[in-house]
């Protein structure tokens, strides 16, 4: 007999989130992850609200592969510094390995951290392994903390022209929904 995994519900995910009242009062207690974002995603002026969750809900590599596709849509000419983030973090959804986790954290570093490619580095980088150097005893990150940054990677990415930021926010949610459902 195979044991069975329990059901994710959409409101344990939600719990830790800052999602909006009107996001709030469309989560129902039976909602799966699914059925919540599809909810959010059907709204455009809860786009926000639907990237911070699907961020949260996606498995990490996903979440970073998803955030990427954003942050290289909105940023086509990135600075030296940006497109090293943005390559870091592809090397790191091809192949998470540990090299390639630690390089997303030097190149979040240098793209800064309040960028979308520097988020984008960083929510790789903290997708597990230690955050202290290798020499120094292991400090995991939260587990929330690569969900924190996919969303701030996202967002960023939409608002950096601001006059087409609600049509970026309801692309993006659109290749979220893309991705989630596997077809990306």
């Amino acid at each position: 007999m195979t044991p069975t995994r329990p059901v994710r519900l959409a409101a344990d995910l939600a719990r830790s989130l800052s999602l909006s009242e009107a996001a709030k009062k469309l989560l129902a207690p039976e909602h799966t992850p699914r059925q919540y974002f599809d909810a959010l995603a059907a709204q455009p002026t809860l786009a926000e609200d639907a990237i911070r969750f699907l961020a949260c809900a996606l498995p990490k590599r996903e979440a970073v592969g998803w955030a990427l596709a954003c942050v290289r849509s909105a940023v086509p000419k990135p600075s030296p510094e940006a497109a090293k983030a943005i390559a870091a973090a592809e090397a790191w959804v091809k192949e998470p390995s540990e090299v390639n986790r630690r390089a997303c954290g030097a190149a979040g570093e240098g793209a800064g951290h309040g960028t979308a490619p520097g988020c984008l580095a960083d929510a790789a980088f903290w997708s597990g392994g230690s955050l202290s150097a290798p020499h120094l005893p292991p400090a995991p990150p939260r587990d929330d903390l690569t969900a924190s940054a996919v969303a701030a990677a996202v967002l960023l990415a939409a608002v950096i022209d601001p006059a087409t930021a609600p049509a970026h926010r309801s692309r993006f949610v659109a290749l979220g929904a893309d991705i989630a459902s596997g077809r990306k």
